[in-house]
């Protein structure tokens, strides 16, 4: 592994819309039920958009907000996403570049708009997202270039997406010619809901699972769903599991060490990216040879101080903690 570990994001390349809302606005305008993530089109997100007060914009996806963290920490990042020839699509690639990441692998769209991602915070703190993937729903196979995997570490994937058709394959394939250890979020029970099939199969290439409590319980069966039943069965596909529980911790197992780590429980203003966050800590731990508890205290100390702000992003003062608490340079 090189002097400074470079990880390679395949991600949702998309803007957060980040707005307050009620219960009432999720049940009668989202089209769906309170939580997760829903596909909606161009009409529907410009209807939905226009019912809702000014929207806070902040560059997001999945993979992009675990490797912003994974910057801010010093670890190198590049970025595999799609955006269109727009403001939106320039300002996504100028916050990342802004950041320190490679800029290289980003893919373009001439005709279609840079993706966004609607996120719906009610006051329970909790976040429900309509998202039109725009742009970034356009990622074919003719986008991979070998050489986006050159002088990488690791290759973290979002479940999201798996909607790109084959694009995993491809990725996977590279990664493992190449002996480069993949991670994967699932991202969210739709889509393991959706795809639970191409994932089991996929699985069989991949070094690292995350999965939170309900995407974990859509995986191995919600009638059989323990956290501990579930990380026996997802470690059973890879060296390293992690199961996160949210306000009740994680549940951790790598090279057959297993290790529960206690959540930071903080005033939660919104969930938005605590998943992410909490990624990016545990893989900067796992990049830099820290112990399997360490990870995860990494990763609940950043999936706390993102769910304590509005948005994916952690200010600076809160890196600070983070830095000074777990004595980082």
């Amino acid at each position: 592994m090189s002097q400074t570990p470079t990880v390679l994001g395949f991600g949702t390349a998309i803007l957060d819309l980040l707005v307050r809302t009620d219960d009432s606005f999720i049940s009668e305008h989202s089209g769906g039920g309170k939580g997760g993530m829903i596909l909606i089109d161009e009409a529907a997100c410009s209807k939905m958009l226009s019912l809702l007060p000014e929207c806070a914009v902040a560059p997001g996806g999945s993979a992009g907000n675990t490797l912003a963290g994974l910057l801010r920490l010093g670890i190198g990042g590049r970025m595999l996403g799609k955006v269109g020839r727009d403001e939106q699509g320039d300002l996504y690639r100028e916050r990342f570049a802004r950041l320190g990441g490679d800029i290289s692998s980003f893919k373009f769209s001439e005709t279609t708009r840079t993706g966004c991602c609607i996120c719906l915070v009610t006051p329970d703190s909790e976040r429900t997202m309509r998202t039109c993937l725009g742009a970034a729903s356009e990622m074919t196979e003719k986008d991979f270039r070998p050489e986006d995997l050159d002088g990488v570490d690791l290759v973290h994937l979002e479940g999201y997406q798996l909607y790109s058709p084959g694009m995993f394959e491809l990725i996977l394939a590279e990664a493992k010619k190449r002996n480069i250890p993949v991670s994967f979020d699932f991202s969210s029970y739709e889509i393991v809901k959706t795809f639970r099939e191409r994932i089991e199969t996929l699985l069989k290439d991949v070094s690292i699972i995350f999965a939170n409590e309900e995407e974990a319980a859509e995986f191995v069966g919600r009638d059989k769903f323990t956290p501990e039943y579930a990380l026996d069965v997802l470690s059973g596909y890879c060296k390293t599991a992690v199961v996160k529980l949210g306000k009740k911790g994680a549940l951790l197992r790598r090279d057959g060490e297993t290790v529960s780590v206690e959540a930071e429980l903080v005033k939660a203003v919104d969930t938005t990216g605590a998943g992410d966050l909490w990624q990016a800590g545990f893989l900067y731990g796992h990049l830099t040879g820290k112990s399997l508890e360490v990870c995860g205290k990494l990763g609940a100390a950043l999936g706390a101080e993102v769910v304590s702000v509005l948005g994916g992003s952690i200010p600076e003062d809160g890196w600070q903690r983070i830095i000074q608490k777990f004595n980082l340079k």
